[in-house]
């Protein structure tokens, strides 16, 4: 399902962008998107969220969400690391946790790992403060659920503000320290480095969006959040996605697969395309990267729009999917 002379490829070009691939539910073949990142270690899942002017949303004032989530990639339970229920490695697990932890687990338990190490957890973190310092974004946000799980994603959090401190010293700034700060006031030239409780931040980034600008989260967290957060600018059809690594960077729509619609040209192209301008950007291709952007909501704020989107803005056209991309050629400068 993922063949060799894909992944030679990739590793040939340097730079790739794909489609969105299907993975089973609860059968069948583990994720290929999953195993394409362990495999060239694309440790870090870039997914940006800005509002489109024009695109319905069911937030009252979407333009304040302007965030850049940074979700580690190759670690926590999306490393697949699972036996199903009553299976001979699952009961050899479970023995393993009575007799040697002393931890009693129902015996007809499904077992998942959660790894989560300092390495991986450092570099997603230094890739997350790097990238706000070099785009002007006055914080980062680790969220985790280290409350709960303290030696994992309590790690993570731990971690992070280690990378801080240790590799961006003079750069950076912690939330808790300017609370004792006469003014309150954040340093000029400084990124605060703050901290969430992954439960808390989703009724965070609803409430006060415009206080958050760069996250970096363990995997599952960063899944979920960067979801919700496409929701709030109008949906996973409008977000893109990037997955980078040191040597090797893969982009990608952030939505998944819809069956139903393949073959019918009436799929929404704006993540796919979205995920292209940010391949550009990374190429170095800015001026192209600026033109397709500026092309697509030039095309949405005429109101010609796919039929997910034609539904709910009056007045719309509904466009298939080739002819949408049809109106953003012609509108590129």
């Amino acid at each position: 399902m993922a063949p060799q002379a894909t992944l030679q490829a990739i590793r040939d070009h340097v730079v790739a962008i794909k489609g969105p691939l299907t993975t089973p539910v609860g059968k069948g073949v583990r994720s290929i998107n999953v195993s394409l990142r362990q495999r060239l270690d694309l440790y870090a899942c870039v997914r940006p969220i800005r509002y489109i002017e024009g695109i319905p949303s069911p937030m009252r004032h979407p333009e304040r969400v302007k965030m850049v989530v940074f979700r580690e990639n190759t670690e926590d339970v999306y490393a697949g690391i699972e036996w199903e229920a009553q299976t001979r490695e699952a009961q050899a697990v479970i023995a393993f946790l009575k007799d040697r932890m002393g931890v009693d687990v129902a015996k007809d338990s499904a077992i998942g790992i959660k790894p989560m190490s300092r390495r991986a957890s450092r570099r997603l973190v230094a890739r997350a403060i790097q990238y706000a310092l070099d785009h002007d974004f006055p914080s980062v946000t680790l969220v985790h659920k280290g409350n709960i799980m303290k030696y994992t994603e309590g790690a993570f959090m731990k971690w992070g503000y280690e990378a801080a401190h240790e590799m961006f010293g003079d750069h950076v700034v912690v939330e808790s320290d300017i609370e004792f700060q006469p003014d309150g006031k954040v340093p000029p030239g400084k990124v605060v480095i703050k901290d969430r409780i992954a439960d808390m931040m989703f009724q965070q980034v609803l409430l006060r969006p415009e206080a958050y600008h760069v996250i970096a989260t363990p995997n599952l967290n960063g899944d979920y959040l960067s979801d919700a957060l496409a929701a709030q600018v109008g949906g996973l059809g409008m977000a893109p996605g990037a997955n980078f690594g040191d040597r090797y960077a893969v982009f990608e729509a952030t939505h998944g697969t819809a069956p139903k619609y393949a073959g019918e040209d009436r799929a929404n192209p704006v993540s796919l395309i979205l995920s292209g301008v940010m391949m550009l950007e990374y190429m170095g291709w800015a001026e192209a990267a600026s033109a397709i952007g500026q092309a697509i909501r030039k095309s949405i704020s005429d109101g010609l729009v796919t039929h997910d989107l034609a539904r709910q803005i009056p007045g719309s056209r509904e466009l298939k999917c080739s002819e949408f991309a049809g109106a953003v050629i012609e509108r590129l400068n």
